[in-house]
């Protein structure tokens, strides 16, 4: 990393709250002095007496090392000879009120395996090799392109039979395999700025340029970066920008009084999460902020941050009480001060990276969330869908005989559903807290609960938006997830478990090889209802269109364990249609109910009829299988035989034809 020297301008920026690299200006960085090599060492404490390095190097005495001021009177420096890498350091401060205290380096690049807190002399030297990932990802945007991402704690996907971690390597040997080989688009991983407590899952960081130890060195992390790339994975880090933990050595009153909190009590403390929030009106806080999620993005090549909890940052009395908060300066609940913060931050990231994913987990009706800052929006790109995953949710966990009462919580999503360029998260905070498994809430016995999890993935796939699910969800794991246990890979051993692996493995084929899925994600272009309000069947139909014509799947679900026989639907076109997947296929786990007749090439079949329907002049009569979502396409030939120009563009349009799970 090239170093910036500690002169006016820098300062100036720093200061200003626009020095987006100020990791370059402090923490620990190899330099030469006096044509010496050396480390300098620089940290920002303005209501500090006195500022030390100490360390294993000097016996941790605070005499030995002092540190002097800076012209801005508030960063102190020191230049230390002979210092090798790996060696353990800390700064010991003199508060306001006379006492020493010893704090862990905001800016360290490495930090001490907990329960130690000190930080780590590091270089970051790795020889990246994803070149043609990088180029790739800059020629175009995200937006019309598949995404479908495995959320990842990194300490429980697996384990060694002893219970200890794998490491960053390790998982680099194992899990970008396995993702490939699901047919995912992009890792998630659950935060990796290190933290002290297993329990708090990295949400109350300490360290927000250091990656945890827990899994390795900064350079294992790389690797696992790098082989992501190489094996055309994305990676996404989720990154807590909201919060930080209260422990001595962090950020809490770092230099004996308030620094990166607020001075106001009432805005200092999330008492809920026992942490302290971010002061955003200061601008050497945002400075430090901006830096490390450009940090992440520009040395460890991170694809994009998910910014955890935004709506805790937009709001003064998120999770308080009357009394608890103040008002902002206009009387109202917003506040402006992180409002600004994280629109400088996204303008900051996209400045330097226009490819980047900038995610936000805001779950309010916040406006333009992921527009830009110039149309007045926070400038992120995605939102996750926080009302529709609650909504599904609560429709799923229904007994399917009172699904009728309640079919608006699965087509209300579509009011809405273009206003944002959303994600539709399923993640691990739903499989937490006595909520239970995703598999586990799906009503029913055994064979019905496999069936309705694996109806429900056919339709959030399907459904506009980008796609994210939790680990472990992918072959149904029944137990809610525990961060200091593995996944249940054992269940694997049982049939129903290993189908539904292989069927979450062929949904997500589907999904990357049908570009009507993602490619007009964004607009109601990509989608048409066909019938949304069959309450009484618990149906629901809809066509996802592509950019190019011919590139459409019908897509029908039945979200009762009744098998619907001369069902009518309108059909898009007339014609033959073929059912190309179906989430009831024997080879599933499913009951094998066929949605039309079987032909000789293996094929099942639907020619449409001349009966008016849903608006449409044709129709299909359909067999719906049971709890269950079946998708749909026109047969080629249909398209050569009709003498119509719509005909003739249909079938040059054409690109697919794929059987997957039809029996």
């Amino acid at each position: 990393m090239r170093l910036s020297a500690i002169d006016s301008y820098s300062m100036y920026l720093f200061h200003n709250g626009t020095n987006g690299s100020s990791c370059r200006l402090l923490g620990a960085h190899r330099t030469v002095w006096r044509r010496k090599p050396c480390v300098r060492f620089s940290v920002w404490a303005p209501h500090a007496q006195k500022v030390s390095v100490v360390g294993d190097f000097n016996d941790w005495n605070p005499e030995t090392h002092p540190m002097e001021r800076a012209e801005d009177g508030e960063i102190w420096k020191r230049y230390i000879p002979d210092l090798p890498e790996g060696t353990l350091y800390k700064y010991a401060i003199v508060t306001p009120s006379g006492e020493t205290i010893l704090k862990a380096d905001p800016y360290g690049f490495r930090a001490q395996l907990r329960p130690d807190t000190a930080s780590v002399v590091a270089s970051l030297n790795y020889r990246w090799r994803d070149g043609a990932w990088r180029k790739k990802q800059a020629a175009g945007d995200s937006y019309s392109r598949p995404m479908n991402i495995y959320e990842v704690h990194a300490g429980s996907w697996r384990q060694h039979p002893d219970g200890s971690f794998y490491s960053y390597r390790e998982l680099a040997e194992e899990l970008v395999p396995y993702v490939k080989d699901m047919n995912y688009t992009h890792v998630e991983l659950m935060p990796l700025c290190e933290y002290p407590f297993d329990g708090s899952w990295g949400y109350q960081a300490t360290g927000y340029f250091a990656p945890t130890s827990r899994y390795g060195e900064p350079e294992d992390l790389m690797y696992l970066v790098d082989q992501c790339h190489r094996n055309g994975i994305g990676v996404i880090l989720d990154w807590v920008p909201g919060h930080f933990c209260r422990d001595a050595h962090g950020l809490r009153h770092f230099d004996g009084e308030p620094l990166y909190e607020s001075g106001n009590p009432l805005l200092a403390e999330n008492k809920d999460w026992d942490t302290m929030n971010f002061d955003y009106g200061r601008p050497e806080v945002r400075s430090f902020l901006i830096s490390s999620a450009l940090f992440w993005l520009e040395e460890y090549h991170f694809d994009g941050l998910r910014i955890d909890a935004v709506a805790s940052m937009l709001y003064l009395d998120y999770g308080k009480k009357e009394g608890e908060w103040q008002a902002n300066k206009y009387g109202g609940r917003e506040n402006l001060e992180a409002v600004e913060f994280l629109r400088q931050l996204n303008t900051a990231v996209f400045r330097e990276m226009p490819q980047a994913l900038m995610v936000a987990e805001e779950s309010t009706t916040w406006p333009l969330v992921s527009r830009p800052v110039d149309q007045g929006g926070l400038g992120f790109n995605y939102k996750w869908n926080m009302g529709w995953m609650n909504d599904m949710l609560q429709y799923m966990s229904t007994d399917p005989l009172f699904r009728k009462g309640c079919q608006d919580l699965i087509t209300f999503s579509l009011y809405y559903a273009f206003s944002e360029n959303f994600i539709l998260p399923l993640s691990h905070d739903e499989v937490v807290h006595g909520k239970k498994s995703l598999i586990d809430r799906m009503p029913g016995d055994y064979w019905q609960k496999f069936a309705g999890l694996r109806a429900f993935y056919g339709y959030w796939m399907s459904h506009p938006g980008k796609k994210l699910l939790f680990m472990g969800g992918e072959f149904g794991q029944f137990i809610e997830w525990r961060y200091a246990e593995q996944l249940d890979w054992l269940l694997l051993d049982y049939p129903m478990h290993r189908q539904m692996q292989d069927y979450s493995r062929d949904l997500n084929r589907y999904y990357l090889d049908h570009p009507e899925f993602w490619q007009e994600d964004f607009d109601w272009k990509g989608f048409q209802w066909i019938s949304c309000d069959d309450r009484d069947n618990s149906v629901i139909a809809f066509v996802r269109t592509g950019k190019e014509p011919g590139t459409e799947t019908v897509v029908v679900c039945n979200f009762t364990p009744v098998v619907r026989r001369e069902y009518r639907i309108g059909a898009p076109e007339p014609g033959t249609w073929q059912e190309v997947f179906n989430s009831d296929a024997e080879s599933f786990g499913g009951s094998g109910v066929r949605s039309g007749t079987l032909q000789e090439n293996g094929k099942v079949e639907i020619r449409t009829e001349k009966v008016p329907c849903h608006g449409r002049e044709q129709s299909l009569v359909l067999t719906l299988p049971p709890l269950a979502v079946v998708y749909f396409q026109r047969k080629k030939e249909t398209a050569e035989k009709q003498n119509t120009p719509l005909g003739k563009k249909k079938m040059e349009g054409d690109s697919h034809e794929s059987v997957i799970g039809s029996v």
